[in-house]
């Protein structure tokens, strides 16, 4: 199976225990790195999510994938919150974050520099805008490498 297809029907097994529990499902990734593949579930919830809650969603999930048996390679199976500084993948995560402050590093320069910050203003299929100290900085979504929630300290 493809990558995109293992994360497709690993979204299929665990959407059920997320919407059951009242979590919501960030992301799924089935990544190398190493010697090792890892198979990740990013969830939340609101007022954020507890170890309990990501062992309770490993342990549904480790009974469906053991009996679907769709994995070839060996993996390990990760279970957690996305993290204070979350990337933006998804429409839905943009749409969360408008308003936002977030960190946005490029693949290619642009006023010589990949590493852009700001507030998060807007979005579509095509780009992120973001109010930069200097103004409204379009950034086309082919050409950003990661985008995610700013950790102000």
């Amino acid at each position: 199976m493809k990558k995109t297809e293992i994360v497709a029907k690993t979204e299929e097994l665990v959407i059920p225990i997320i919407e059951e529990n009242h979590f919501e499902l960030v992301d799924v990734e089935y990544v190398k790195e190493g010697a090792n593949w890892y198979l990740r579930i990013y969830a939340d919830k609101e007022g954020g999510i507890s170890i309990d809650d990501c062992v309770l969603i490993s342990r549904a999930l480790e009974k469906k994938l053991d009996e679907e048996d769709f994995l070839s390679d060996p993996y390990i199976l990760e279970v957690s919150s996305p993290g204070l500084g979350r990337q933006l993948k998804k429409d839905k995560d943009f749409a969360r974050s408008t308003g936002e402050h977030v960190e946005c590093r490029l693949f290619t320069e642009i006023e010589g520099s990949k590493d852009w910050d700001g507030i998060l203003k807007g979005f579509d299929q095509d780009s992120v805008t973001i109010e930069t100290d200097d103004g409204e900085l379009c950034l086309k979504r082919k050409n950003i490498a990661r985008i995610r929630l700013a950790i102000d300290l």
